[in-house]
């Protein structure tokens, strides 16, 4: 499968159950597409057990944020496993708060998405997460996309 190249996306959400503000989560995803255009959905691939996962079990809002070329820092940022919190790594990250979702969308990325979950499905060691989309937007539209292939980042050319 790591000869299959695919897009990079940041999947984000907020959890309000976390510390008196809430705190947002995200993760690194290689495994995020379209799956209908009417009505428009999506799918993401989370690992079971993960925050992520778990965090998606109850809160049916949640982001993707396509990640541009020069985004392979936040790529690289949220892929680490094991730890403790987001706060530290959305700190210092350019975002803004989804109008519908109140997840962060990341600054320059190529596209923003707010969903609803609609549906999950037990896949082996993942969960699909299947989502009505909220919203879209296109931040940065005329950017060129960051490419994960054969377990490394690239870049189109």
């Amino acid at each position: 499968m790591s000869r299959l190249a695919g897009g990079v996306a940041l999947v984000a959400a907020h959890d309000p159950d976390e510390g008196a503000a809430g705190e947002d989560v995200g993760m690194t995803a290689t495994a995020f597409l379209s799956v209908s255009l009417t009505p428009p959905m999506v799918l993401i691939s989370v690992r079971t057990g993960s925050r992520m996962g778990d965090l998606l079990e109850g809160q049916p809002l949640w982001a993707v944020s396509v990640l541009a070329e020069g985004q392979r820092q936040t790529a690289d940022r949220f892929a680490m496993r094991n730890r403790i919190s987001d706060r530290l790594l959305f700190a210092d990250l350019p975002h803004e708060r989804g109008p519908r979702s109140g997840a962060p969308l990341v600054t320059g990325a190529l596209a923003n998405v707010e969903c609803r979950t609609a549906s999950r499905v037990e896949a082996g060691d993942h969960t699909l997460v299947i989502g009505h989309v909220l919203a879209a937007h296109l931040p940065s539209p005329g950017a060129r996309p960051l490419i994960h292939f054969k377990g490394r980042y690239e870049t189109l050319g």
